[in-house]
């Protein structure tokens, strides 16, 4: 089984606002609104002389510091998040976590209480 390849995968929490100016005029997403986030991030490959594709903890640390970034604050007000989409959401978390972690397999970026998710697989 040394030639097995993993997946894990850690996920955090984060709280934000933002608005879209597209569509009409007078559409819901152009008002400042907020929601509450779930990111995920999925490393894969096979383990390492320690047993485990990357250390678990240290993935957990590194998410959670990438959302914390954006916790309670105002995503149009961040680099790349002009137009903050779940997409663009997706590809944010990508570029703060893959120069750590180059087994970076996917990113899932959701908005549970309204059961909308985006996933981006690398």
């Amino acid at each position: 089984m040394t030639d097995a390849i993993f997946e894990i995968t850690k996920a955090a929490t984060f709280d934000a606002a933002h608005y879209i100016e597209q569509g009409e005029p007078d559409h819901r997403y152009r008002r400042l609104h907020g929601h509450s986030f779930r990111v995920e991030a999925s490393v894969r490959g096979a383990a390492a002389a320690e047993g485990w594709v990357v250390d678990l903890d240290r993935l957990d640390t590194a998410l959670k510091a990438a959302a914390s970034e954006l916790d309670h604050g105002l995503l149009n007000d961040k680099p790349g998040l002009d137009v903050p989409t779940l997409e663009r959401l997706c590809v944010y978390f990508v570029d703060r976590l893959r120069p750590a972690f180059p087994g970076l397999s996917r990113i899932v970026v959701s908005r549970p209480t309204i059961n909308e998710s985006c996933s981006l697989a690398l």
